[in-house]
């Protein structure tokens, strides 16, 4: 590749021939936070705190403070997040390769569906039937489960839970085998507050976007947005967590770039 090629990418953009697409939810105090059972450990809700704003804290400057856990809003998580991909290397947030961040988007159009049952599983053959449409998900691909699901993000409706627990889409184990092994995908990328369903802890096995998609060595990413803005094929997404040593996951700033 010649630096022709860069140049040319930063030409299209300053054009208008490639648009940049934000793909992030904004950070607030009212961040929704998936909900786990109380026994178990709880994530910080997101936090900010004014430290100065051209006062006399601080006459120039304004800055603040801000606290949350690292799974908060949209979100990257890496393969040390979950037990099945503690023994990877480069596995945390730290170590990850730089060419995570970065892959052609697949962009799984499966809204209707959603809309007709919020508890709606993305299965092998839908990615199949999609691949008969749309060509094969290429290797090293992010596939992105477009369910219109962020458009809900400042209310109840965007957790749905109920007594049993959540009830938000998301896939089938197989789907996720399919994606990491036979696709080798780079990971998947989702508009709910985590990348497995809200009923996955009654699936087998349990939280089967966690579970295989680290275990294989892959990446998700969460709370994603904007996605009615990208074609099913042909679009680039680049997101990439804080650099926290030793970190399972950060709150990302996500975009596509998609050509005009």
């Amino acid at each position: 590749m010649s630096a022709q090629t860069l140049i040319n990418l930063v030409t299209g953009i300053s054009a208008g021939a490639i648009r940049i697409v934000d793909l992030t939810q904004p950070l607030h105090e009212h961040t929704p936070l998936l909900s786990i059972p109380p026994e178990f450990g709880q994530s910080w809700p997101f936090k900010i705190e004014e430290i100065s704003k051209y006062d006399d804290r601080g006459p120039g400057w304004y800055w603040n403070n801000f606290s949350c856990g690292e799974h908060t809003g949209t979100h990257f998580d890496v393969p040390i997040h979950w037990v099945s991909g503690k023994d990877h290397e480069k596995n945390a947030t730290d170590t990850v390769p730089n060419e995570a961040f970065i892959g052609a988007a697949c962009v799984i159009d499966a809204v209707a569906d959603c809309q007709a049952n919020p508890d709606f599983l993305v299965s092998r053959d839908y990615l199949m039937q999609w691949e008969s449409k749309n060509g094969t998900i290429p290797a090293g691909a992010w596939v992105l489960f477009r369910t219109d699901w962020s458009k809900k993000y400042d209310s109840d409706e965007f957790l749905n839970n109920r007594e049993d627990g959540g009830h938000t889409p998301g896939w089938e184990p197989d789907a996720i085998r399919f994606l990491a092994d036979e696709r080798n995908v780079k990971g998947a990328g989702v508009e709910t507050v985590g990348t497995d369903a809200g009923q996955s802890f009654i699936q087998d096995p349990q939280f089967p976007c966690h579970n295989l998609m680290h275990g294989a060595n892959k990446y998700g990413l969460a709370a994603l947005c904007n996605l009615d803005q990208l074609p099913a094929t042909g679009a680039v997404v680049i997101a990439a967590p804080l650099k926290i040593e030793n970190g399972s996951g950060s709150p990302c700033r996500a975009f596509a770039l998609v050509p005009a």
